[in-house]
C-alpha cells in the first residue's frame, strides 16, 4: 500500500502542472484543457456539451472557455448543416501554432525519451488505473475509438483477399475513417473483461 500511495502523490505533483494558479502564455488550466482536448477529439466529441463533460464543468462555463478560445482566435464554432442547433467545434491554424507552447511539455519531453516498451507499460498502467476508479464510481472516461466497445471493423474480402478495413461507430451509426480511430471520444465505453 506504501507504493501505492507513494504513486498517487507523485501523480499529484503531476497534475500541478496541468492544474495551475493563474495563467500560463496567457490562458487559464481550463482552457488549455480544452484546446488540448479539441485538437485531439474525433467529430461526435467537438461540441460544447461534450466540452463540458470532459473538462468536468457546467455548460455555461464551456461556453465562457469556447468564448475566451475563440476571441483569441484559437477556435471556430460552426453551426451543423443538418441541425441547425447543433455546434461543432474546430481548432484554428492559430490555435494549433499555439498548441506548441502547451504548458504540459514539460511532461511529455520525458515520457517521449523513453523506449516505446517502457511508453506503452505506463500509459497502460494509467489507463487501468482509471478504467478501475470508473468501474468503482460508474462512470465513463474519455479515450481512443480504437479501445470502444462501440467501434465495428470489417473487412470487405476481394479475390479471396483480405480487403482495407472499414470503420464504423454503432452508437453514432455513422462511418469512421482509419485516422478517425486514434482520436479521443467522450462516449467512449471500454470492452468489460
Amino acid at each position: 500500500m506504501i507504493l501505492a500511495r507513494e504513486a498517487i502523490e507523485l501523480l499529484g505533483q503531476m497534475a500541478r502542472i496541468l492544474w495551475f494558479e493563474g495563467t500560463k502564455h496567457g490562458l487559464r488550466d481550463r482552457e488549455w484543457m480544452a484546446l488540448r482536448f479539441l485538437s485531439r477529439a474525433n467529430r461526435f466529441s467537438r461540441t460544447p456539451s461534450a466540452l463540458a463533460s470532459y473538462v468536468g464543468t457546467t455548460r455555461g462555463t464551456a461556453s465562457f472557455i469556447i468564448g475566451e478560445l475563440e476571441r483569441l482566435g484559437y477556435l471556430e464554432r460552426k453551426r451543423s448543416a443538418t441541425d441547425k442547433r447543433s455546434v461543432t467545434l474546430s481548432v484554428t491554424q492559430q490555435g494549433k501554432k499555439f498548441l506548441v507552447r502547451d504548458p504540459i511539455s514539460v511532461l511529455l519531453e520525458p515520457i517521449a525519451v523513453l523506449d516505446d516498451e517502457a511508453k506503452i507499460r505506463f500509459r497502460d498502467t494509467l489507463r487501468h488505473v482509471l478504467d478501475q476508479a470508473d468501474a468503482a464510481e460508474q462512470r465513463h472516461h474519455t479515450d481512443v475509438c480504437k479501445r470502444c466497445i462501440f467501434l465495428r471493423e470489417d473487412r470487405t474480402a476481394t479475390d479471396g483477399k483480405p480487403g482495407a478495413a472499414e470503420f464504423s461507430c454503432r452508437l453514432f451509426r455513422a462511418p469512421i475513417a482509419e485516422p478517425e480511430i486514434d482520436l479521443l471520444c467522450t462516449s467512449f465505453e471500454h470492452h468489460r473483461q
